[in-house]
């Protein structure tokens, strides 16, 4: 059993067409719609990711001061330092492969947006892991 065809308005209008020469046939070149960048996307999960380790660093080294608080805090600090600088360079990556100029039969990238969010989200994580631990630190020794 054969299918319909799609109807007419669902094919979408072609961008140009281009003759072939000497045949009655010709080359349609159509539009492709952008495509959300994977890095930029990735690079803002892996941000918030930062972000949210930054908040238990400090509940973990305030919850433990007395004791071995400061050595978990730590290693959740390593983790998100970690966690908030591939989001800084999967965004910063995401961003280059979004201006980079592509030929029209390539696919075009969307979400500078996501991009820059993902940098932003990672460097204040990475700023909020390490100063989380700079205060674990700071309350332990006194």
């Amino acid at each position: 059993m054969v299918s319909p065809p799609p109807p007419r308005d669902a094919l979408g209008q072609p961008r140009r067409v281009d003759a072939v020469p000497g045949t009655p046939f010709g080359v349609v070149h159509l539009d492709v719609p952008a495509v959300t960048s994977g890095l930029a996307v990735g690079s803002l999960v892996a941000g918030i990711v930062s972000i949210l380790v930054s908040l238990l660093v400090v509940c973990v080294g305030m919850a433990g001061a007395d004791g071995d608080g400061a050595w978990a805090a730590g290693a959740f600090t390593v983790l998100g330092a970690l966690t908030g600088a591939g989001a800084v360079g999967a965004g910063l990556l995401g961003l280059r492969q979004i201006s980079r100029p592509m030929p029209p039969p390539a696919v075009r990238f969307a979400g500078r947006g996501l991009g820059w969010a993902g940098v932003s989200c990672g460097g204040a994580g990475l700023l909020l892991n390490v100063g989380g631990l700079g205060l674990v630190l700071l309350v332990a020794l006194s």
